[in-house]
């Protein structure tokens, strides 16, 4: 009993500590949301990721770190309406 306790605190740490990890009440739109963040800052703050990227699109690297970095605002769109 105490190992399963430790798990779920463990976890409950986790999920605290890391966001993107989601839990039982994230909404698929927050779960995606929060991926799609983290792959923005990841290319924004990866300077070989980023030059990749720029030279794929044809822009200039800051060109494209500043469209990364709009695209954290509202990576996935306007939220679904709430239903209760």
């Amino acid at each position: 009993m105490a190992d399963k306790l430790r798990t779920q605190q463990q976890l409950e740490a986790l999920q605290n500590r890391y966001v993107g990890t989601g839990h039982a009440d994230t909404t698929a739109h927050e779960f995606k949301v929060n991926g799609m963040r983290d792959y923005y800052s990841s290319m924004a703050g990866h300077p070989a990721l980023l030059s990749f990227t720029a030279l794929g699109m044809g822009e200039p690297r800051e060109k494209v770190r500043v469209q990364m970095i709009h695209k954290m605002i509202q990576p996935a769109g306007k939220a679904p309406p709430v239903q209760d």
